[in-house]
C-alpha cells in the first residue's frame, strides 16, 4: 500500500533531523545502530504479511518507526553489496569491490571512519564488510568497524556524551541449514507459500522452513541488541535500521537481479524524530544508506558518492520522485573456467525490470561442471532445492525451474510487474513492448555513464582479471 505522505502531518523537517548544534554538542546527534541479515529476502517477515516466519523484533521496528516496501541492493552477492552501504558508491565505482571474496581499496572512503573522525565511537561485530581480503586493500581493520566482542562489550566502551555507530553483522539466514529444522521448531509444511520461481515440492517447502529458523534466530539477536540498547538509556535518539545484503540463498534469488535477489526486508526506527507506524514504497537503494547517517550527523556526503539521503522520506516530506534503482552484478563464485564474472546490469521501476546481461554466451549460475572445483552452477548455493533442481532437470515438472535458474540468458530481458510480479516471463522480445525496452535501454545507458561505468564504453571485463581471495564456497558449520 502506498504511503500519501503528502497527508501525513509535518511536525518536522528533515533539516530538523539533522545535527544542529554541530560537532561541538555529541549528544544533540544521533547513534546509529545498522543491523545486517546475511541472505535474508523481502517479503519474510511478518510485517509483510508471510504467514509462516515469526519476526516480532523487525515487526516492532515496523511499528515503531518505518517499514519500507521498495529497498533494494545494489548487487546480489554479500561482499560488493555491503561495500556500496559503507561507501554510498555503485559497486561498479569500487574496482576490486564490485566482486565478492575480493578487497575494498582503502580510497574509497566509508561512513563509519567519516563519523569517527567527527567524534563518534565506532564499532562493528561478526560479518562486517566481506567476505574478501582487508589487508590487500590498505586497510588495517574491518571498514564497518574495530571488532568487538559483541554489541554489550562495545556500549561499556561509550561515553555517555557521545554518538556511537555499530554495525552487527549476523551469518543468519545464510547456508548451510540444519535440515529439517523447520519441522522440528513446529513450522507447518503445508503453510509455506512457496515462490513461483521454485518447484512446489515436499523437499523445497521443508529447504524453505530451514530457511525461516535462521531468519526468526536473526529476529532474535535483533532483539537483544534493542533490550542492552534500551538498559543503556539511548533508545530515543539512536536510528535502528534492520535490513539484509542480498536475496535469500536458493536457486533464481541470491546472484540473480530479479526481486527474488535484491529486494530487500527494511524497517528503520529513531524514537526522537521520526514519526511511527508508517509504511512507505519510495524506492531505497543502499547506496542511499550512508549518506543518510552522514546527513543526521550534521555531515556532507563525500562528493563521489552516487547514493542519495533518505532523511526526507523519514521525516515524511515530499521530495523529488524515489521511484526506480539500478542494480548489477559482477563476478560471484569462482564457477567459471579462468575465474569469469557474469557481468550484468538493470533498471528496476515500478512498471519494469530491464536486465542487460553483457556476456550471454556465459552461464549465468556458473557453468554447469568446473573440473578443477567440482561445482556445478556455482553461483548457487548447495542446497536441497538446488539438488533437487539438478538432479531432476529432466522431469517435466522441473524442467522451466531448471531453465530459469540455470540456462543461459538472452542479452536483454524486460518483465511488466502489473502482469508478473514474480518475473517469470520475459517479453523483451514482443513487439508491444518496444517502446518501453528502447526507453528504458537508454535510461540504464545514461546511468551507466553518469556513474563512470567501465563497461558504458565497451567490453570491459577487468573484473575477471581482479584476485580472487576465496576458495570454491567454503561451508560454514552447521548451527546448533
Amino acid at each position: 500500500m502506498k504511503a500519501t505522505l503528502a497527508l501525513l502531518p509535518l511536525v518536522f523537517s528533515a533539516s530538523t533531523l539533522m545535527a544542529s548544534d554541530g560537532p561541538g554538542r555529541a549528544d544533540a546527534r544521533p547513534s546509529i545502530l545498522f543491523a545486517i541479515a546475511d541472505d535474508w529476502s523481502w517479503p519474510h517477515a511478518g510485517s509483510y504479511g508471510d504467514k509462516v516466519v515469526r519476526t516480532p523484533t523487525f515487526d516492532r521496528i515496523a511499528t515503531a518507526g518505518v517499514l519500507f516496501t521498495h529497498a533494494f541492493c545494489t548487487t546480489p552477492s554479500c561482499t560488493p553489496s555491503r561495500g556500496a552501504i559503507l561507501t554510498g558508491q555503485t559497486p561498479h565505482r569500487l574496482a576490486e569491490g564490485g566482486n565478492l571474496w575480493s578487497t575494498l581499496p582503502k580510497r574509497f572512503a566509508v561512513y563509519p571512519d567519516i563519523l569517527e573522525a567527527a567524534g563518534y565511537v565506532v564499532g562493528c561485530t561478526r560479518k562486517g564488510w566481506g567476505p574478501g581480503n582487508i589487508e590487500a586493500g590498505g586497510r588495517t581493520r574491518n571498514p564497518a568497524g574495530p571488532r568487538f566482542k559483541s554489541f554489550q562489550a562495545f556500549l561499556r566502551t561509550v561515553p555517555e556524551d557521545k554518538p556511537f555507530c555499530f554495525w552487527f553483522g549476523s551469518t543468519d539466514p545464510h547456508r548451510p541449514y540444519e535440515k529439517g529444522s523447520g519441522r522440528e521448531a513446529g513450522m507447518k509444511i503445508d503453510d509455506v507459500a512457496v515462490p513461483p520461481f521454485l518447484p512446489d515440492t515436499p523437499e523445497v517447502r521443508s529447504d524453505i522452513l530451514d530457511y525461516c529458523v535462521e531468519v526468526q534466530r536473526f529476529d532474535r539477536q535483533v532483539g537483544e541488541l534493542l533490550e542492552r540498547l534500551e538498559a543503556a538509556g539511548r533508545t530515543d535518539n539512536t536510528i535502528v535500521v534492520v535490513t539484509s545484503d542480498n536475496g535469500m540463498p536458493f536457486p533464481r534469488a541470491k546472484t540473480n537481479l530479479y526481486d527474488s535477489g535484491t529486494r530487500m526486508p527494511l524497517a528503520v526506527q529513531w524514537p526522537a524524530k521520526v514519526k511511527s507506524g508508517r509504511r512507505v514504497d519510495e524506492f531505497i537503494s543502499f547506496t542511499d544508506f550512508a549518506p543518510t547517517f552522514l546527513q543526521a550527523a550534521g555531515l556532507k556526503p563525500p562528493p563521489e558518492t552516487t547514493g542519495r539521503s533518505f532523511l526526507d522520506v523519514l521525516a515524511g516530506e515530499a521530495s523529488a520522485p524515489r521511484d526506480r534503482v539500478y542494480l548489477e552484478r559482477e563476478r560471484h563464485a569462482n564457477s567459471r573456467p579462468g575465474n569469469l564474472s557474469y557481468p550484468v546490469r538493470a533498471i528496476r521501476t515500478r512498471e519494469f525490470l530491464y536486465i542487460r546481461n553483457l556476456h550471454p554466451d556465459r552461464w549465468p549460475a556458473g557453468d554447469p561442471d568446473v573440473p578443477e572445483f567440482g561445482r556445478r552452477f556455482g553461483d548457487i548455493d548447495d542446497s536441497p532445492s538446488k539438488d533437487l533442481i539438478l538432479t531432476r532437470r529432466s522431469d517435466k515438472q522441473v524442467a522451466g525451474f531448471f531453465q530459469r535458474a540455470c540456462a543461459k540468458r538472452p542479452a536483454e530481458e524486460l518483465y511488466d510487474l502489473s502482469r508478473d510480479p514474480a518475473q517469470m516471463a520475459n517479453v523483451a522480445g514482443f513487439p508491444d513492448y518496444a517502446n518501453a525496452k528502447k526507453k528504458l535501454r537508454a535510461e540504464l545507458d545514461r546511468w551507466m555513464r553518469g556513474t563512470g561505468d567501465p563497461r558504458a564504453a565497451g567490453d570491459d571485463d577487468r573484473w575477471d582479471r581482479y584476485p580472487y581471495y576465496g576458495r570454491s564456497q567454503k561451508a560454514k558449520p552447521v548451527k546448533k
